[in-house]
């Protein structure tokens, strides 16, 4: 009986353009991206802002992306998003995978 794994991809994707929050807010809906930043505050459930140094933006994150990690203010992450809107049509981000980068000293 074969065994199931849990495995992740972690090489290089081809198809995703570096953003800044400033790009993101005017990008088109669906576009796919990295922004590399912080993860200031939760706002409630899976949403929380993210910062860089143009801004800072809404994004969702799915208790599972955590993957038992602690995120906190003071390090820097990397996440691969897919730009959404609400209703409204302010524009969030929508994370499908986070990279820890590094934990600020200061």
């Amino acid at each position: 009986m074969p065994s199931l794994v849990n495995a992740q991809f972690t090489g290089p994707v081809v198809d995703r353009q570096e953003l800044t929050v400033e790009k993101a807010q005017e990008a088109m809906v669906g576009t796919y991206a990295t922004v590399t930043g912080r993860i200031i505050n939760q706002l409630r459930d899976d949403y929380y802002t993210f910062q860089d140094d143009t801004g800072e933006i809404r994004i969702e994150v799915s208790p599972e992306l955590w993957n038992n990690r602690q995120v906190t203010p003071q390090m820097t992450v990397r996440l691969s998003v897919e730009v959404d809107s609400n209703i409204f049509g302010r524009r969030y981000l929508w994370v499908e995978s986070i990279e820890i980068l590094e934990e600020s000293k200061g």
